[in-house]
């Protein structure tokens, strides 16, 4: 599947019989000898009861993640067609509890409150000093406004700042910017994990969409364009300083199923 032109294998575990290795995964995501993905999503029961079902995630790398936002609308969608539901669920990640909505061909995951917002922190570079805004919205994300998305250094400084001190120890993912409009972005984004840019990432969307509100006092809500071509849309809620109510709404597409051998 693809949310955005960020894809994903996904895999129905719910008797619990699979354990796959890093190898296993990081083989699966590889674009030449296997299906080729940014990561691999196992639907699983809810252990703790919290919510309807649960999800593993990996990244490309074999690496755990907390959450994906393209990935949850994915994943929301194959549980759906696995399940025949026509109704909202929730879905349980490390990040925290996810709601799912559908309209039509569209999908919206509610996303867990975000936290450790900063702005306008001076970040030493080796090309020099840049101002990076942070934010986490189920992970780690910095934030570069730049003038045009096209001309970014996003395989030059990406690494950079993934791996910076200043976001250690597990690093962090990194957006580039172009405002387009008022409550209107464009973004690319490097991410950790997969190691290189890809064609979405949900919660950078969602994180360049609300250090934007607060930066260009944007208003709710913020229309997303990704390097994939798709628009995504992020909407949220200010109280007391923080944000609230934080949904993310795009495309989640089948591309094909498909058995493999490990």
């Amino acid at each position: 599947m693809n949310g955005a032109g960020n894809d994903f294998v996904l895999i129905d575990d719910r008797a619990q019989k699979l354990k796959l290795t890093r190898a296993q995964i990081i083989g699966l995501c590889d674009r030449h000898r296997g299906v080729g993905a940014d990561g691999v999503i196992i639907l699983v029961p809810c252990a703790s009861g919290k919510a309807d079902w649960a999800w593993q995630f990996y990244n490309s790398d074999g690496s755990t993640g907390e959450m994906c936002g393209n990935g949850a609308r994915c994943f929301a969608r194959f549980v759906q067609r696995l399940t025949g539901l026509a109704r909202d669920f929730t879905f349980e990640t490390e990040a925290g509890i996810i709601t799912a909505k559908f309209q039509g061909e569209r999908v919206t995951v509610s996303l867990t409150q975000p936290k450790d917002l900063r702005l306008n922190e001076q970040v030493p570079l080796r090309s020099g000093p840049q101002t990076i805004h942070s934010l986490n919205t189920g992970v780690p994300h910095a934030i570069l406004f730049v003038l045009d998305a096209d001309k970014a250094m996003v395989l030059e400084l990406g690494p950079e700042i993934r791996r910076h001190p200043r976001f250690g120890p597990r690093g962090t993912n990194v957006n580039f910017v172009q405002v387009l409009r008022p409550s209107h972005i464009r973004v690319r984004t490097f991410e950790r994990g997969v190691e290189g840019e890809t064609l979405a990432c949900g919660t950078g969307v969602t994180a360049s969409a609300l250090v934007s509100s607060r930066v260009h006092n944007f208003n709710s809500p913020v229309k997303v364009h990704v390097q994939g071509g798709d628009q995504l849309e992020v909407s949220f809620q200010q109280a007391n300083g923080a944000f609230t109510d934080v949904r993310l709404s795009g495309p989640a597409e089948f591309a094909f199923d498909g058995r493999t051998e490990l």
